[in-house]
């Protein structure tokens, strides 16, 4: 069982669940992902919580309330600050370099077309690292992804 597992409800001897597995690089390459965005060995100044808490607004902004309490839960454990709940929420934040964080987050989630390359400049402008930028992309990215594959399974159990 793995993350996309859990948030699917899918459970083993499920059909499935034994489909995934007929692929088991994918299933093994989407927990890595995971855990490389989660968890990784360089934080490159994203740590852990604003991590968790990205996640968590990735979630709830595709209205996905499963991965939203998992990611709450992860967030809770790791004693993140009110800016870093209020993030997590879906708030507005003025604080910067999150606020710029937060529209860019919202922005590659819910209007990936409209990113421009101006975007990645404001994330600089806000005082981001090339590094920590392919970092919140790659977090982007993989948090966005795992609510896709999890609905598409979800779709799937319920036929």
């Amino acid at each position: 069982m793995d993350a996309i597992d859990q948030a699917a409800g899918l459970l083993e001897g499920d059909a499935l669940h034994a489909l995934r597995r007929r692929r088991p690089e994918f299933v093994g390459g989407a927990e890595a992902c995971r855990a490389a965005v989660l968890h990784p060995r360089s934080e490159h100044g994203l740590g852990r919580n604003l991590r968790a808490a990205l996640a968590c607004r990735i979630a709830r902004l595709n209205a996905d309330d499963e991965l939203t309490s998992e990611y709450q839960t992860i967030l809770q454990n790791l004693a993140p600050s009110q800016e870093l709940l209020m993030l997590a929420e879906g708030g507005g934040l003025t604080i910067e370099p999150l606020a710029t964080i937060a529209r860019h987050v919202d922005l590659v989630t819910l209007t990936a077309t409209e990113a421009q390359a101006d975007h990645i400049r404001r994330l600089e402008a806000a005082g981001l690292t090339n590094p920590q930028i392919v970092a919140l992309s790659e977090l982007i990215a993989f948090a966005n992804f795992q609510t896709r594959v999890v609905a598409g399974l979800r779709l799937l159990r319920s036929v």
